[in-house]
């Protein structure tokens, strides 16, 4: 049985200057080697989540329990454990990339060679430069060297590759699923559906402060799906299509036909996408700024 990295129960939380409730009941596991996807719209209180299993908010209410303690018992000492890489970089403009990775490795105990993984991400030729100097992307990369500088055992991320070319993506992306492979932990935040399918193993939406459903990207496909297969198709010299429904398809005389005389161009599953679901689930469109 898989340790509990986070165990959190009826987790709420009003911010006290402007009084709005972020969290009202919110509950969820997240289990060792699991990467945890944190989906909702802005304002649902996904940040919020992150802010609290990260303590930097810690007037909360509800029980958050790390491998089995209390949060809140918690020292120092946890922050050795997690690395944080959220939205908005964190850097000093007028350091270079090296001079930031120096000053920030010092506050751990414990350190990674870090001149390897900027190259991987594609920062080695500009190790040296300015932080002030780099693109937006370029930032983003170094935020997500920064996360891993004290080999952490659970990495919070929010929008890793948003900005990102797919090349550069796909070389975050591959960094993840190494970080789990290892038997780190994630708890990943996105509003991009691809990101979620490729590496989330169970995904929590959350809106108005409350968790609507939690479940696995292939489940929830499958739960919102339709039973169907769409079959497009040339007849007599014409592109068609016709929808069959998936129960007993192998007994269907008509989608058999189909399938013999070799006109099929295409056949698709009644499967829907995750950015349908998210609308259907949250009831808001996703944001894509």
């Amino acid at each position: 049985m898989a340790e509990t990295i986070f165990e959190v129960k009826n987790l709420a939380f009003t911010y006290p200057k402007n009084g709005v409730q972020a969290l009202k009941d919110v509950s969820f596991r997240v289990e060792k080697g699991e990467v945890f996807g944190l989906l909702g719209p802005s304002g649902a209180g996904k940040s919020t989540t992150q802010k609290i299993l990260t303590r930097l908010l810690k007037d909360y209410g509800g029980l958050v329990r790390y491998r089995g303690k209390n949060l809140r018992e918690y020292g120092d000492g946890f922050y050795e454990d997690i690395g944080v890489g959220f939205e908005l970089p964190v850097h000093f403009s007028k350091l270079t990339a090296v001079e930031n990775m120096d000053f920030f490795k010092r506050l751990y105990q414990k350190n990674i060679d870090y001149s390897s993984l900027m190259e991987r991400v594609g920062l080695g030729e500009d190790k040296n430069r300015l932080v002030g100097e780099f693109s937006k992307g370029m930032k983003v990369r170094l935020n997500f060297v920064r996360a891993l500088l004290n080999d952490p055992e659970v990495l919070f991320l929010d929008e890793p590759t948003n900005g990102l070319d797919p090349a550069n993506a796909r070389i975050i992306k591959d960094l993840v699923w190494e970080f789990k492979e290892r038997g780190g932990t994630v708890i990943l935040s996105t509003h991009l559906m691809n990101d979620v399918e490729e590496l989330c193993d169970r995904v929590a939406f959350i809106t108005q402060g409350v968790i609507r459903e939690i479940s696995t990207p292939r489940e929830l496909k499958i739960k919102h799906g339709r039973r169907e297969v769409r079959v497009e198709y040339h007849e007599n010299g014409r592109t068609k299509d016709k929808v069959f429904p998936l129960d007993g398809i192998g007994d269907n005389p008509e989608f058999l036909e189909i399938l013999k005389d070799g006109s099929v161009e295409t056949i698709h599953s009644g499967e829907t996408s995750l950015d349908e679901i998210f609308i259907k689930v949250t009831g808001e469109e996703i944001s894509h700024e």
